[in-house]
């Protein structure tokens, strides 16, 4: 017999922790190779940790809601392989980083009357910079859950530094300025109320209501979209677009591209192929804002939501998406929807998206105003395609046909782009999927 250490796998380069949320296994239990251990959580990403050995579960060494390092030993698996071959394995592993003893960290007064979870290492941090349990409680986190993660505090302590220096105004929340961590600042509260904190509406409940409680990632979802909302000035413009000679174009080589590619091809990867080429020519809608800062992002990154079959909603991106061919587009498309609904998708699937498509379209929806998906500054929403009596016009004169038309709707930042941006911005996205080459090769 032998004991091989579970660790926790490395999950994309920007990911140091996760949560453990679920054991699949219980001590005792006997375990295949590739089989299934754990489920963890990575903000949005519920992701399965396998076993790269067969044998039995001996030993748990984090519970359900805690969080883990990269590298932590997270369970013990006896096997019936040769030792030697065991320590072997685990020395390939990425190299298990030191644990916080929970022993040793000093509890800051009143957090255990805080409902909150943190972990060993960001209540190390808060003891060692004076942070009270209640103002450790205010930090917005960005981890599993609302979690405050050491970048969160880390980035506190540095707002907090800055607003000391410049003595701002009590109300508001000063920016900032290293770019690296795109922050998210917090909506003021009105200036006449100091004890002012948002409350939510009261609801009133009938016998007969259902209550429902929010899941992990729809929690999420609703703080994000908040937070959205409270940092950027939307604004949406709306273009409709003839798209005939596209349809036209997919119907003729569709069945041909299946049967060559062995997969679809579908208007998502047209769309996104027509937003990188608007992006080029207009490079100041690729952008994010950090404080009085304007990022304008190098890569374009291609964010495509994709429903779940749970109801939830999760962006996949596109990385370089303007470097790959259509070919390329339509298979990086299907191969990041086929492993959103299969709960596949990766930590670094999720991030560094620089611009959002979303198609309402696939819902019967002729056009929407979404909401951004921040750091970015601004959305695409493409509507369903649908034949109306159009006037052609003609060098004999204008005439009345049936023509396959859609609505763009773009929602945009309008601290950092105008309404002349947006609209020649999505009036672009218009006009490369108008013009359409029907004779084109794929």
């Amino acid at each position: 017999m032998a004991l091989y250490n579970l660790q926790l796998p490395k999950m994309g380069e920007s990911v140091s922790e996760a949560t453990v949320v679920k054991w699949l296994k219980q001590p005792g239990d006997s375990i295949e190779e590739d089989e299934p251990v754990l489920e963890i959580a990575t903000d949005k990403v519920d992701s399965d940790v396998p076993s790269p050995v067969s044998g039995k579960l001996k030993e748990v060494l984090f519970a359900e809601d805690t969080v883990a390092q990269v590298g932590d030993v997270i369970a013990i698996i006896e096997t019936d392989g040769n030792e030697e071959e065991i320590v072997k394995d685990v020395a390939d592993l990425p190299a298990a980083t030191e644990p916080v003893d929970d022993s040793v960290t000093q509890d800051i007064p009143g957090m255990e009357q805080l409902p909150r979870f943190y972990s060993p290492l960001v209540k190390n941090i808060a003891n060692e910079e004076g942070i009270s349990a209640a103002e450790l409680d205010s930090i917005p986190g960005t981890g599993s859950e609302g979690r405050v993660t050491k970048q969160d505090i880390l980035n506190y302590l540095e707002t907090r530094k800055a607003a000391r220096q410049t003595e701002p105004d009590r109300y508001e929340t000063p920016h900032v300025s290293r770019v690296s961590t795109e922050s998210v600042p917090v909506a003021p509260p009105p200036a006449d109320r100091q004890d002012w904190q948002p409350r939510e509406s009261v609801l009133t409940l009938s016998p007969h209501d259902e209550i429902i409680e929010m899941d992990r990632m729809r929690r999420l979802i609703a703080e994000h979209m908040v937070r959205s909302k409270q940092i950027s000035p939307h604004v949406c413009s709306f273009v409709e677009a003839d798209v005939t000679n596209l349809v036209n174009w997919r119907n003729k080589v569709k069945d041909a591209y299946e049967k060559r590619e062995g997969e679809k091809i579908t208007f998502t990867p047209i769309f996104i192929e027509a937003v990188t080429k608007a992006l080029r020519d207009f490079p100041m809608v690729n952008i994010s804002v950090n404080g009085t800062q304007i990022i304008k992002k190098r890569n374009i990154n291609i964010g495509m939501a994709a429903a779940l079959p749970s109801g939830n909603l999760i962006v996949p991106v596109i990385k370089n998406a303007d470097q790959l061919s259509l070919v390329g587009l339509s298979k990086a498309v299907n191969d990041l929807a086929n492993r959103a609904r299969a709960n596949k998708l990766r930590p670094d699937d999720i991030q560094d998206g620089t611009f959002t498509l979303t198609n309402i379209g696939a819902f019967g929806n002729i056009m929407g105003t979404p909401i951004i998906n921040q750091p970015q500054v601004a959305i695409l929403a493409v509507g369903t395609i649908t034949k109306k009596p159009a006037v052609i016009e003609t060098e004999h004169g204008d005439l009345i046909g049936i023509r396959h038309l859609m609505y763009l709707s773009l929602s945009y930042d309008h601290r950092v782009v105008d309404g002349a941006l947006g609209g020649r911005f999505v009036k672009r996205v218009a006009d490369y999927l108008e013009n359409w080459d029907v004779n084109r090769e794929v």
